[in-house]
């Protein structure tokens, strides 16, 4: 029983297949147990794959198959290799088309120059990114030009640079000659109708008077023009003269590049390809070039684009356009393309190919005259008309009628010809160019003797017309020479400005809270102290910055106590937005976190601050009544027409964030920048003339109200007010204080005023 058992057991296994994917063996498995039971094997797998069709079929493939994949791969093989070639091809066909394109010059190469002007122009102009990443970025273009970007360019090969990539200054079209300008006077169109008078003044004179008499008045027509072109010429060529030269003064302007491994100053005409530019707030880009590196950088193109949407500069995006403005942060340039090759030098050629318009004035006055000899010409040939039809009506009635003729009657056609020549003469009025130039030259002369730059007479005209001067504070009314003059810090205001109250603050100050005052003040800045190849330390920046570096110098030479040196971690420079620049450092005295020091105007430092260090180092918490004595200073250093800075710090445990309050405040700078001699003077000048005067700044209202009582444009009724009050106002309420405003102590205010100026217009 149990053999049975076992051989049944071992049949019924034969018939177990799996319901997917069953392997032949399987299969052959199953059709010969189902074979044994079924009479017509063949007709019962009839329908089935054949097993032995495919397992022949499989070991054929599995004989071709190394030889096909070894043939695949020697295929694919070659096909690479081919691309590869092609690849290379086109890359040398590529370089061949740009060497060919921009050949470099033998003397460049000679000089070690691996890059030919023309291209690199082009790079910039064209915003070209792929030459960039051809040429290996701005760092490769660096190797190519032989310039380190750390180091600058050497003084002594300025020379070959400039004869190498050219100098940076801009082709003007050649001075116009005495002749031209002589020319241009006899052109007038009233000059021409009288010279054309005094053509027939003289013939009929010399036909009815004879030689010398009749030649008297023809001559006295050409003398009144000899004489208008004259000074008309005379004039112009003087005052272009003078334009020429007082151009060449405005041009000049100073720029920081790194030369010879130290930052100093160069004019722009001396920049060439490879200098090293430092860019910051308000400066104008001295050529083409590329960014390095730097903060927030961003530039105006409107100038070359048109377009008011300002262009934030990165590695990403490196081009840097000449002429165009820093709008925001600072940064480094490498300069590519100076003078005719770049955007700007472009622009230049195509506006000089332009003529010279007339200016308003003379155009409506030139329209004047035009009228006024139309009209005596229109009585000219009325009066000749009714002359000759009165001789003729005569003369028909005569003996002999109109068709006898004598010398006499051809005498009196030719003085009714000369009577209407003379009303022609009398009617155009000849003196109008001459007036015009004559003022306007003597007013240019008295312009410029009190230094005053009038680039077109139109300006002059327009001025004449002035009722409003907006003009702002610093640099304008002021020497835009800024010194410390107060600083209230650990809780007291001290005069620093002379020897005794600078001593008092000193004395005042411990070592650590000097070692945090001198942190605050050289590593939030904007400015830079350099030291020059002969030791001389100096400062470049704005007047603010550079007044507070004074200032820390001068801590820092009486108090022994060393400035400490700290890597920038992220820099967000100031912006008249904001009022605040904030730098996080790695300071040392900060145990070994990042360190956050915000400085700027300081009602808004204030408001982010919750301590206060005092004069021993120590922070304590800012009370309301500490704020408000600190507040109180701040006031009482406004009111003195002192400019006001806040400097803060706050030790954070990331530097990638600035935190916006929480803040430790360090000092309260009060800067002071003296007036211009003469301001007052000018003021009182044109009030005068009936011109309002009135002064735009972004600073604090007490410190505008001050500097305005002193310069003399804030009087007992006058308004000073700030920006954001002014626009809350409603159109009725601008209309009544808008004459009376005289100081504001806000930029963003003027556009706002002009807006609304030109509604109502």
């Amino acid at each position: 029983m149990a053999y049975l058992r076992n051989k049944s057991m071992e049949f019924l296994k034969r018939f177990e297949v799996p319901a997917k994917n069953p392997s032949e063996d399987a299969q052959r498995r199953w059709r010969e147990a189902v074979g044994t039971l079924v009479k017509n094997r063949r007709r019962r797998f009839r329908m089935v794959p054949d097993l032995d069709k495919r397992s022949q079929v499989e070991t054929q493939r599995r004989k071709i198959q190394p030889k096909a994949l070894k043939m695949f791969l020697s295929d694919s093989q070659e096909k690479l290799r081919v691309a590869l070639y092609v690849q290379k091809a086109a890359l040398q066909f590529i370089d061949a088309a740009r060497k060919a394109e921009h050949p470099l010059p033998e003397l460049a190469r000679q000089c070690g120059f691996s890059v030919s002007a023309e291209e690199l122009a082009t790079v910039v102009r064209n915003h070209d990114t792929k030459s960039l990443r051809h040429h290996r970025g701005v760092d490769g273009i660096a190797r190519k030009i032989n310039v380190s970007l750390a180091d600058g360019i050497k003084s002594d090969d300025t020379g070959i640079r400039a004869e190498v990539y050219g100098a940076n200054q801009y082709t003007e079209k050649p001075p116009r000659t005495f002749w031209m300008f002589l020319w241009d006077a006899s052109q007038d169109m009233t000059l021409m109708l009288l010279a054309f008078c005094a053509l027939i003044s003289v013939i009929i004179g010399l036909a009815t008077e004879g030689w010398p008499n009749g030649m008297y008045d023809g001559l006295g027509i050409v003398l009144t023009i000899f004489l208008v072109v004259m000074i008309t010429a005379a004039s112009d060529y003087k005052q272009s003269l003078q334009f020429r030269d007082l151009d060449k003064e405005k041009k000049k302007i100073d720029m920081h590049v790194t030369r010879d491994g130290y930052r100093q100053k160069v004019s722009i005409y001396d920049i060439v390809v490879g200098d090293i530019v430092h860019l910051s707030i308000g400066d104008q880009v001295p050529a083409d070039g590329l960014y390095i590196d730097g903060y927030s950088f961003v530039v105006d193109e409107s100038s070359l684009s048109g377009e008011s949407e300002p262009v934030h500069l990165s590695n990403a995006k490196p081009f840097l356009l000449g002429g165009t403005k820093v709008q925001d942060g600072s940064a480094r340039m490498l300069v590519t393309a100076v003078g005719m090759r770049t955007e700007w030098g472009n622009l230049m050629e195509t506006l000089s190919q332009g003529g010279e318009d007339e200016t308003p004035l003379q155009v409506k006055l030139n329209g004047v005259a035009t009228i006024i000899g139309k009209i005596g010409l229109a009585f000219a040939v009325l009066t000749f008309t009714v002359l000759m039809a009165r001789f003729l009506v005569d003369k028909a009635h005569a003996p002999g009628g109109l068709m006898r003729w004598s010398g006499e009657d051809a005498l009196s056609v030719l003085n009714f010809f000369a009577v209407a020549v003379t009303i022609i003469v009398v009617a155009v009025p000849e003196g109008l160019p001459l007036a015009v130039t004559l003022s306007l030259a003597f007013a240019m002369k008295k312009l410029m003797q009190e230094r005053a730059l009038v680039r077109h007479l139109s300006a002059c005209e327009t001025m004449g017309s002035a009722s409003c001067i907006c003009t702002d504070k610093t640099g304008t009314l002021t020497t835009n020479h800024m010194v410390v003059e107060k600083v209230w810090a650990s809780g007291a205001a001290q005069t620093v400005s002379t020897a005794k109250g600078f001593d008092e603050l000193k004395s005042s100050l411990s070592e650590n809270f000097t070692k945090v005052l001198l942190e605050g003040v050289f590593h939030c800045s904007g400015s830079e102290v350099v030291t020059n190849k002969d030791g001389k330390t100096t400062i470049m920046g704005t007047p603010t910055e550079t007044a507070i570096l004074e200032f820390g110098l001068e801590v820092e030479k009486y108090t022994k106590v060393e400035r400490c040196s700290a890597m920038k971690l992220k820099v967000e420079p100031f912006n008249s937005v904001k009022k605040t620049m904030a730098v996080v450092v790695a300071s040392p005295h900060a145990a070994g976190h990042p360190r956050v020091i915000l400085k700027g105007a300081s009602e808004v430092v204030l408001r982010r601050c919750s301590s206060i260090i005092d004069g021993t180092g120590s922070v304590e918490k800012l009370t309301d009544a500490k704020a408000k004595r600190v507040a109180s200073a701040i006031d009482a250093f406004a009111c003195e027409a002192l400019r006001t800075l806040c400097l803060a710090y706050q030790d954070v445990t990331s530097g990638s964030d600035i935190p916006s309050d929480g803040y430790t405040l360090i000092a309260v700078f009060g800067i002071k920048d003296p007036l211009r001699p003469g301001v007052r003077e000018a003021v009182t000048t044109c009030r005068a003339a009936g011109i309002n005067v009135r002064m735009v700044t972004g600073d604090n209202i007490n410190t505008a109200k001050a500097i305005a009582r002193e310069c003399g444009i804030l009087t007992d009724d006058g308004i000073a007010i700030e920006g954001p009050d002014f626009r809350t106002k409603s159109p009725n309420e601008m209309k009544e204080i808008i004459p009376r405003i005289q100081a504001r102590s806000c930029i963003l205010l003027a556009s706002s005023l002009k807006n609304f100026l030109h509604k109502e217009n």
